[in-house]
């Protein structure tokens, strides 16, 4: 007599959490590329790949990265995406979404936020009352564009505003490609650069439908499927604790050094 073992389908789960950005330890093609490739290889064939999305944003181009990454391999392995947004589905995080074929989210997820943020600080009072001189010497007229050190220009401020401008035609274009047809409210509303609820996503149609991975996994494997989790080894808080202090120094040093854009 033949004993048969049932085996539960394993969904393949790509976990995509945390701030994008180039840094170690963050949301990067770096750290997922390879991890793309295996959940789609582990989907096979006409299979599906389940994006687990908690993300507040982040690098532009990260987010761009990682998303035509997902979409290439779908598309190589004819395979069906599916994104779903926890807490978090904002700016760089919703961009990752709307790689998906089918976005959805909690009613009190937050998503959206397509926009383009930049920034930074000026010094050049603080140095002149401490009778710092600033000595600057470049080749080419703006070389020292933006320089925290010395006094905003006009011309400046309009540099900065087109190029935050291009990124958010770019954000935007992806958007409406991805969800064509499905957009319910004035653009002009769903692209100011504000977030919103699950529930006022669905009536816009930036999202599809409520749900969560547990669920969606039973819905696409049986009732005895379960999530098979793509996402980066992580090493222990005492391995990672110097890097995570340089980490949060350089961010601080970012922050101080003029403009970025980011979503």
């Amino acid at each position: 007599m033949k004993l048969l073992f049932w085996r539960a389908r394993r969904i393949p789960v790509l976990v995509l959490h945390g701030v994008l950005a180039k840094r170690f330890g963050a949301l990067n093609l770096d750290a997922y590329g390879d991890l793309i490739d295996q959940a789609f290889q582990a989907a096979g064939e006409g299979g599906t790949v389940v994006l687990d999305i908690d993300s507040p944003g982040g690098s532009a181009v990260q987010s761009d990265l990682i998303a035509a990454r997902i979409r290439r391999r779908a598309e190589q392995h004819n395979a069906r995406v599916y994104a779903v947004i926890a807490d978090v589905g904002a700016s760089g995080g919703y961009w990752l979404a709307c790689a998906a074929d089918e976005i959805l989210a909690n009613p009190m997820s937050v998503v959206g936020s397509i926009g383009v943020i930049g920034g930074g600080f000026g010094f050049e009072d603080a140095i002149g009352r401490l009778g710092v001189h600033r000595r600057l010497y470049t080749a080419g007229e703006n070389k020292a564009r933006l320089d925290p050190f010395s006094p905003e220009r006009p011309q400046d401020q309009a540099f900065v505003h087109a190029l935050l401008d291009d990124i958010h035609s770019q954000f935007k274009h992806w958007v409406r490609s991805r969800r064509a047809g499905r957009l319910k409210a004035d653009e002009a509303d769903l692209f100011d650069g504000s977030y919103m609820l699950g529930t006022r996503a669905l009536e816009t149609g930036l999202i599809d439908r409520f749900g969560d991975i547990d669920s969606l996994v039973r819905e696409l494997g049986g009732k005895r499927a379960r999530a098979r989790n793509f996402r980066p080894r992580r090493r222990g808080l005492l391995g990672r604790l110097p890097r995570l202090m340089a980490e949060a120094l350089l961010d601080a040093a970012e922050e101080h050094v003029g403009p970025r854009a980011r979503l």
